[in-house]
């Protein structure tokens, strides 16, 4: 079986767990015997063991200019345009990150009239017109992946173009995988669809040993941590208002925020106005080895997310022997019962928790032990096994 998959990063070009959680999907399916092109914006002179990766700034034989894109992963309109602002030669770009969609989308159809596949599968709404454009053009069954809906981006003003690329692609696709129960719910609400064309596919972690020697913590306060992208969405705001609260009853915690995003200018200005500079660390954005390093000396780790699709990261947390607490607004929250859960609003509660956590040591030690114990479950040959069951669903029904 071969599938042409769209997606919008693949280590090391990443900036959030779409590209590690797409990672992991396709070398759970390369051991299934599954063989994978994968495209994305740009990809260097990069090569991955197991997918044979396409970057569309190396295609040289496009009959439109599709190449030098300039696309981050999960850039916002705004971004896209600050970052051309800068560039002289503005002729060889799109003028915003819908034209990049756009032309990325074109960029497909050289490619389709050039590989030999039998699936497409596509992830998030930035790759659905390229996944379109290919089904329109071949006739093969067309798998939508969705991670993080324009509901979980901003709730409060949801993109109505991205919405609309949205359920154009849930539409026109023969199946759609939904990384938790909730997506599914979102999709199903929020767009109208038939809930018998969703599959729920959860992530699961490779079974790569780590370093059982924790790294040596060089500071002797204790170490709360967070992983993730500086946005509305990832609640890092609540998460201060907490520590504000847990440092009142606890003098001895340090909190350390690893990442970048669009709010980060924000956080530390809220950092200095709530007297916390002293107590809290913006280490920005890290690798992926510098963060299990970060999960090892960490005595907690927390994902306060106001809206998580699913949360890959609390497994690599888990996965690290690092206890865990996790927003009840995540998909991760629906299958892993060895850590503490709290609503991301409430932060006397998550106050609380760290506190509680940090403090007794048995508590420590029992969430250490046993979430570590569960994630062992959490492989990444589920999740493929599953991913081929949908593939052998949609070719059956063609």
């Amino acid at each position: 079986m071969k599938v042409l998959m769209f997606g919008w990063e693949f280590p090391p070009y990443i900036s959030g767990g779409l590209g590690n959680a797409c990672y992991l999907l396709t070398k759970g399916l390369a051991k299934e015997g599954i063989s994978i092109t994968f495209v994305i914006p740009y990809a260097g002179e990069e090569k991955a063991e197991f997918v044979n990766l396409i970057g569309v700034e190396n295609i040289k034989e496009f009959k439109v200019k599709v190449v030098n894109s300039i696309i981050e992963p999960y850039m916002s309109n705004k971004e896209y345009k600050n970052k051309l602002s800068k560039i002289k030669n503005k002729s060889l770009y799109g003028n915003d990150l819908y034209h990049e969609v756009y032309r990325f989308s074109l960029a497909a159809l050289e490619i389709a009239n050039k590989e030999d596949f039998d699936i497409i599968h596509c992830h998030d709404w930035m790759t659905y017109p390229a996944g379109i454009n290919v089904k329109h053009l071949t006739g093969k069954p067309l798998v939508m992946h969705i991670h993080n809906t324009v509901f979980d981006r901003n709730s409060l003003s949801p993109n109505k173009y991205e919405y609309d690329i949205e359920k154009s692609g849930f539409l026109k696709s023969d199946k759609i995988i939904a990384i938790s129960k909730r997506v599914k719910d979102s999709l199903v609400n929020e767009y109208k669809i038939n809930e018998d064309k969703i599959s729920v596919v959860y992530w699961g972690l490779d079974n790569e040993k780590v370093n059982e020697e924790r790294e040596k913590k060089l500071m002797k306060e204790k170490v709360v941590l967070f992983v993730g992208r500086i946005t509305m969405q990832k609640g890092v705001d609540y998460l201060l208002q907490a520590a504000k609260k847990a440092l009142d009853f606890e003098k001895n915690i340090r909190f350390i925020v690893v990442g970048s995003g669009d709010m980060l200018p924000q956080i530390i200005n809220k950092t200095i106005e709530l007297g916390l500079s002293e107590k809290i660390n913006f280490t920005g954005w890290f690798n992926p080895k510098e963060v299990f390093k970060a999960f090892q000396i960490a005595d907690l780790f927390i994902m306060p997310s106001v809206s998580e699709p699913f949360g890959l990261v609390a497994l690599e947390a888990l996965k690290n022997s690092t206890p865990t607490i996790i927003s009840k607004q995540s998909g991760v929250s629906e299958i892993i019962n060895n850590c503490l859960k709290v609503d991301f609003w409430d932060t006397n509660d998550m106050a609380d928790k760290i506190v509680n956590t940090l403090r007794y040591e048995s508590l420590n030690n029992e969430l250490r032990y046993n979430g570590n114990l569960e994630v062992e479950k959490f492989t990444i040959e589920k999740p493929a096994k599953e991913t081929k069951e949908v593939y052998i669903e949609v070719l059956n029904n063609g």
